[in-house]
């Protein structure tokens, strides 16, 4: 079992970069597939990207390839997301997600276990 929390968000201009962190309590971080979803107003959650136990292996939508990255810090128990040349489409309210079993694959966000509370990111334009 892991709890997520999540800091970072906020107010960005069109281009500018932000860094979402997710910090995890809880026994063997290392161990999970840890992601990042989004949900604009009216939208269904989507998800954004993946990074595998040890870091060496990720998944991006493909919205977000070139632009986002993830990375984790296993002896920090936290992941990271950092977001370059954002949009006005990139506004959304961000989630990170975290599961024991699921290969980076997987993409629907039924299939992950673990939540944090979610923190609005705002891209102006």
């Amino acid at each position: 079992h892991v709890q997520l929390v999540e800091s970072g968000g906020g107010l960005v201009q069109a281009g500018g970069p932000l860094r979402r962190s997710c910090a995890a309590s809880g026994r063997s971080f290392s161990r999970y597939t840890m992601a990042w979803f989004r949900q604009a107003p009216g939208k269904e959650r989507e998800f954004v990207a993946a990074i595998d136990w040890s870091g060496g292996i990720t998944n991006y939508a493909d919205s977000v390839k070139g632009r986002f990255t993830i990375s984790r810090d296993n002896a920090k128990n936290t992941v990271y997301l950092q977001m370059n040349s954002l949009k006005p489409d990139d506004t959304a309210v961000y989630y990170c997600a975290a599961d024991r079993w699921l290969a980076i694959s997987h993409q629907r966000f039924l299939e992950y276990d673990y939540w944090g509370q979610g923190t609005q990111v705002t891209v102006s334009s």
